[in-house]
């Protein structure tokens, strides 16, 4: 019997679980090629390193007052890792790592598993599947990064982190406003109005992210008040399905060739090309195009914007982002306009608090009444049609198990009913795409990412990608 304790799970880690919906389970998947790895070398790994984190050790539960981290009472890591022999080739590699990642992950143990495939055409795959709650982005990029030294020698010289939850900063900030939110009840919450309330009661937990409160209120107004995105393929009912896809490594040096040359910032081309693949999909054309609104939701981390009290230790789990909603130039003419638009959009969120009012909204979710949730969910995330997110790997080549990792990628879960989902990483020199999308809005992810890599060779700096 495990002596381990449960611990409450903080707020905008069990905003995952919250918002959770059967069409779209919030997982993340991660990908990487690695040349050479085995099984009996990933096991030892998972064993020695990745088993440090003690969280990894938990599984969440509902309970009162709250969701919890609970231990497994049979936790073993082979339950873990499967090992899969099949010899893919890369297109029946896309349509297996797809089946994953439809496959739900059993609700009696940890939710995180990890699959290795060491016989796929090009090299070791090993995916991992890992739930919201456990980390975000940026949390386990940071445990890689731990964890895979820059060469196959090196061993990592810190690593784990134990399973600790420290509320009281969260219950000072919140107590007292979450008071007014769930004591008004859910009768009306189908009203905007109603709704508009609650959620502007629940937006005094983010006074403790700033200290002007009249810009907080002006920021939180404007959020609300944003439109929401034009009608679309993209806004199909969603089936329930994804598949997922990925592109070949484009060399970073294109992307910062393209940056000089306009004046822009990586990030700006980044959604200058998605901004290119979306516009043919939306099912919408001529005038009704030049009027079409259409948003796309990026991850911001939120760290370092934090009150002291509650920002996290490092090397600690955990959700730490909020999101910005950047208008997409679906209706630009050409690929020079699409960039400067981005750029104008960009630079107008930099320095908002939009993050910090979404980070803020989400962790609300858990802790307000069951039938608020779907109305929260529906005012927060059908401001959007997308959701991209960018995440910087290391400049140099890293090693898991004393084997060299040759790619990184990953997909990205998709809140509320938005059924598109557009991954970019960067990891040695390289960058690539990968899109997760629903069937009902999105037939094609294949062709979605040619037409993203087909709009960096339309922009100055840019150059023919070879397939």
């Amino acid at each position: 019997m495990s002596h381990e304790q449960t611990h409450l799970m903080l707020p905008a880690d069990s905003a995952w679980l919250a918002l959770e919906s059967h069409r779209n389970p919030m997982t993340i998947t991660v990908m990487m090629r690695v040349d050479g790895l085995t099984a009996p070398g990933l096991r030892e790994f998972l064993r020695v390193y990745w088993m440090a984190w003690e969280r990894f050790r938990y599984m969440p539960e509902e309970r009162t007052p709250g969701w919890q981290w609970v231990p497994d009472p049979t936790f073993d890591p082979r339950h873990h890792l499967d090992v899969v022999l099949d010899r893919f080739t890369d297109s029946a590699l896309q349509e297996w790592v797809s089946e994953r990642l439809n496959q739900p992950l059993p609700l009696y143990r940890p939710l995180w598993k990890f699959w290795l495939a060491p016989n796929a055409e090009g090299g070791s795959v090993l995916l991992l599947r890992i739930h919201h709650c456990y980390a975000d982005g940026v949390s386990l990029m940071g445990i890689f990064d731990r964890l895979c030294g820059a060469s196959p020698q090196q061993y990592p010289a810190v690593y784990g982190a134990p399973k600790t939850a420290d509320l009281s900063p969260w219950i000072s900030a919140a107590k007292k406003q979450l008071e007014q939110l769930i004591s008004g009840g859910a009768a009306n919450s189908d009203q905007p109005r109603e709704l508009e309330s609650h959620l502007q009661q629940a937006s005094t937990l983010l006074d403790q992210l700033a200290s002007n409160g009249l810009k907080l209120v002006d920021e939180f107004s404007g959020f609300l008040a944003e439109p929401e995105d034009t009608p679309s393929d993209l806004k199909r009912p969603l089936l329930g399905r994804r598949h997922c896809r990925w592109s070949v490594p484009v060399p970073l040096d294109q992307f910062r060739s393209i940056a000089k040359a306009t004046n822009v910032t990586i990030n700006d081309v980044l959604l200058s090309c998605v901004a290119a693949a979306v516009r043919p999909r939306l099912g919408v054309s001529g005038t009704s195009l030049e009027d079409a609104v259409m948003h796309a939701a990026v991850p911001v981390d939120i760290r370092n914007r934090l009150p002291d009290d509650l920002q996290p230790e490092p090397d600690t789990l955990g959700n730490y982002f909020g999101t910005v909603f950047v208008p997409l130039p679906v209706d630009g003419q050409s690929a020079l306009e699409r960039l400067y638009r981005i750029k104008q959009e960009t630079r107008r969120l930099k320095k908002s608090w939009q993050p910090g009012i979404a980070w803020g909204l989400s962790a609300c979710a858990s802790m307000i009444p069951q039938a608020l949730r779907q109305p929260l969910s529906d005012v927060f995330y059908r401001k959007a049609s997308a959701v991209v997110s960018n995440v910087i790997g290391t400049p140099e080549a890293r090693y898991i198990a004393g084997c060299r990792i040759t790619e990184q990628m990953f997909w990205v879960p998709q809140a509320g009913d938005i059924g598109l989902g557009v991954s970019i990483v960067s990891y040695a020199g390289q960058v690539q795409f990968g899109v997760v999308a629903d069937e009902a809005v999105l037939s094609d992810p294949s062709k979605f990412l040619e037409d993203c890599l087909q709009e960096l060779t339309e922009l100055p700096g840019g150059s023919p990608i070879v397939v």
